[in-house]
């Protein structure tokens, strides 16, 4: 239950400052208000402050008694940081006549709550209580979801991040305004991109956010395919803990179950890898212009690049296709073996090919080499060129189909080759 009594013991304690250094005519708004209500603790403070006027001389002050760091964030709006070693506090001049009117400019109705400690008041001009009581997220107005686009995507990240419901006329809004999303710069999109990948319950509302139009200047060719396969990878994060031990689960996956609300970046670029072109260059493309890092991009064109492998033969090679498969594809293959399985390719085979990736003394996988290139050039008085490459090949390949297991073995191959 949501009971205002409560915002004062949560969030006075919490204060990095004295009260005496906030002026009475300040006030808490956007988050930290609303994650106060719903008892949402925070290991790191982000907490924004309003003031009619002195915003920046207040941070300024604030700063230098308590020997904290001061950073003027934008000069014309007056906005100003204070950093402490438990979070950060941010004081902005108020916008409009009134702490009413700069409410009315936020986003949504659940973030313009604001908080007087000294009067131990709450300000809430657009019932955003009555909305966190019941779940939802509903939008101020549309004038201010389209004087900043980005608030549509960021719709879909609140209602994950806070298990809400977006309102109706809202969301109705949100498809309305949709190609405005092109306007926001890219970086801002996919921060908020890469939060509905990563978080366990962001699938539904990627999917939503996707049938609305806010990927539709970068991702040209999503289907209903597309979005049952995003739901399925979710499935196989299941499956892949039902079957594996917990160790060999958090190795595989680079997981760590105290963040259990995350996934980690493997899940992420398989998802991502759903979302772009299944033709890799076009999904280079795609990614490159949504200015994602170039291990993403990498990883998830490889991925597709040998997603093909595995289809045609359903995951079941031999020991020397299987040799040149892993030491193709590398330290991908969770996020490839993880699209796999969402495919539906035969499970059986995936699993098997897992367990190989998992067992550092598998010699298809970890190949541990009998001879070196200098080996062969020193014994077998061999002058440096391509055939020294394909002789290790050779040796390798005989090596982990058991014909040879000693290095003296491997010189009399090379020797006959």
């Amino acid at each position: 239950m949501i009971e205002q009594n409560s915002l004062t013991y949560l969030l006075a304690d919490s204060l990095p400052f004295s009260l005496k250094w906030l002026p009475p005519t300040a006030c808490l708004v956007g988050g930290a208000v609303r994650d106060a209500f719903l008892n949402c603790s925070r290991n790191y403070l982000d907490l924004d402050f309003v003031l009619p006027d002195l915003a920046v001389e207040t941070a300024r002050s604030m700063a230098n008694h308590y020997h904290a760091g001061f950073v003027i964030l934008d000069e014309k709006r007056k906005i100003a940081r204070v950093v402490f070693k438990q979070g950060t506090v941010d004081f902005a001049q108020q916008e409009g006549n009134s702490l009413e009117i700069d409410l009315k400019r936020r986003d949504f109705t659940i973030n313009a709550i604001a908080y007087n400690f000294h009067e131990q008041k709450l300000i809430d001009p657009l019932h955003g209580l009555q909305d966190l009581k019941q779940g939802i997220l509903r939008m101020v107005s549309p004038k201010n979801l389209k004087d900043d686009p980005l608030r549509l995507l960021r719709a879909y990240r609140q209602s994950t991040q806070l298990n809400f419901t977006i309102e109706y006329e809202t969301r109705k809004t949100i498809r309305k305004l949709a190609p405005l999303i092109g306007q926001v710069a890219v970086e801002r999109v996919q921060n908020e991109l890469n939060y509905l990948l990563s978080n366990i319950r962001g699938s539904e509302n990627l999917i939503n956010a996707a049938k609305d139009g806010l990927f539709d200047p970068w991702f040209k060719q999503l289907t209903e395919e597309k979005f049952d396969q995003l739901i399925k990878i979710d499935q196989v994060v299941c499956l892949l803990k039902e079957k594996l031990n917990t160790n060999n689960f958090c190795k595989f996956l680079d997981y760590s179950l105290d963040n259990y609300k995350y996934y980690p970046p493997t899940i992420r670029q398989a998802k991502l890898s759903i979302l772009a072109s299944f033709v890799p260059d076009k999904a280079d493309l795609e990614l490159v212009n949504l200015k994602y890092p170039r291990v993403d991009i990498c990883t998830v064109t490889k991925a597709l690049n040998y997603l093909p492998v595995l289809q045609g033969n359903q995951g079941l090679m031999n020991l020397r296709e299987l040799y040149f498969f892993f030491l193709k594809v590398g330290k991908i293959f969770p996020v490839l073996a993880i699209l796999a399985l969402a495919k539906r390719i035969d499970s059986q085979a995936i699993f098997s090919l897992i367990n190989r990736y998992l067992d550092p003394k598998d010699k298809v996988v970890y190949p541990s080499p009998l001879v070196t290139g200098h080996d062969l050039i020193r014994h077998l008085n061999l002058k440096p060129s391509p055939k020294i490459g394909e002789l290790l090949t050779k040796i390798q390949l005989a090596c982990i189909e058991g014909k040879i297991s000693t290095r003296e073995e491997a010189f009399d191959l090379a020797k006959k080759n």
